[in-house]
């Protein structure tokens, strides 16, 4: 049994596996020698598989899994923590952006008495205009979805108790920060320095961001169902209020305010909302209708463990020497 596992999620990363590794086979002895590196490929269309294959035949202590198409980079990770088989698990992007150098400096934190500690990427020197925005969105996502985000990365290591209580979380939605937030277990942050990408570009684009931060909130959030409500009742305050000047007006001057274009205005006004909430309604239903299905999260096409098996159990099978 290994002692440390490392999952990372891998998709369009070809020019970056072979660096991954080198590195991580140098810093990895020098917290244990009983590790093992699993990389779960997410069918990027390039030729990751084929290198992890590549890698796994030179070492045994690379795993390699590859899903039967695109799922997601947090379904890879949750079938790397499925598979892992550590003591101690390291969640890790591929890019390099997340340096294997910091491992150590996690899992010493991880051992003053830490279930999860994650790496807090020093910021500082990116541009104040990605500063504002990223510390935008995040403020506005921990206030719809109710999560705090100390870190955006998914750079962390876990406990095996963690793990084992991740697995029985099997919901359509994923999102492992949240899920760990959730969890509630001791947790603590090191603070890193984010280098830049070895090879390639970020996939993901503002939609994707914006997609993902939605999914996140229907996930964990019924806030948007409550401030439907609120809005509800506002709009319904507002329009006894409006109400009651109409007759205070009509009493006091012996005629009704005229407008039909206000009145034509605010008809189409509530109307749009009363869809939108029926919308948002229908969102949630839609992703209980999702859960109900009970389809399982990811499928594995190939494995490389798979693979070494069966070709132990094809070799020569050699006749022991018949005793004399």
């Amino acid at each position: 049994m290994p002692h440390v596992s490392v999952v990372t999620p891998v998709y369009r990363a070809e020019a970056c596996l072979e660096e991954l590794y080198r590195r991580l086979v140098g810093v990895l002895p020098g917290i244990t020698q009983d590790f093992e590196i699993i990389m779960v490929e997410d069918c990027g269309g390039d030729r990751s598989w084929e290198i992890i294959r590549s890698l796994a035949r030179r070492d045994p202590r690379v795993k390699g899994i590859q899903f039967s198409r695109n799922f997601g980079q947090h379904y890879g990770i949750t079938a790397g923590l499925d598979h892992c088989d550590g003591d101690w698990v390291v969640v890790m992007d591929c890019d390099l952006q997340d340096r294997p150098e910091d491992i150590a400096l996690l899992y010493a934190k991880a051992r003053e008495g830490y279930d999860v500690v994650h790496a807090k990427r020093d910021r500082h020197r990116d541009a104040l205009l990605k500063r504002w925005g990223s510390n935008l969105y995040f403020e506005l996502l921990e206030y719809f979805a109710g999560v705090t985000y100390e870190t955006p990365g998914n750079f962390r290591i876990l406990s095996r108790k963690v793990v084992e209580n991740f697995r029985r979380m099997r919901e359509q939605l994923r999102y492992s920060t949240g899920q760990l937030h959730w969890m509630g277990f001791p947790t603590a942050y090191v603070e890193v320095q984010q280098a830049r990408r070895h090879a390639g570009e970020t996939t993901y684009t503002l939609a994707k961001l914006l997609k993902l931060s939605f999914d996140i909130i229907i996930a964990f959030s019924d806030k948007p169902l409550r401030l439907s409500v609120q809005l509800g009742f506002i709009i319904a305050f507002l329009a006894f209020c409006y109400g009651l000047y109409i007759l205070v007006h009509a009493m006091l001057y012996g005629s009704p305010i005229t407008g039909w274009s206000s009145l034509i205005v605010s008809i189409y006004f509530i109307g749009g909302i009363i869809i939108a909430i029926l919308g948002v309604i229908g969102i949630y239903l839609g992703k209980t209708f999702d859960e109900a299905k009970k389809r399982p999260l990811y499928i594995v096409m190939h494995t490389t463990f798979e693979e070494r098996t069966a070709f132990v159990e094809r070799a020569p099978h050699v006749q022991s020497p018949t005793p004399r």
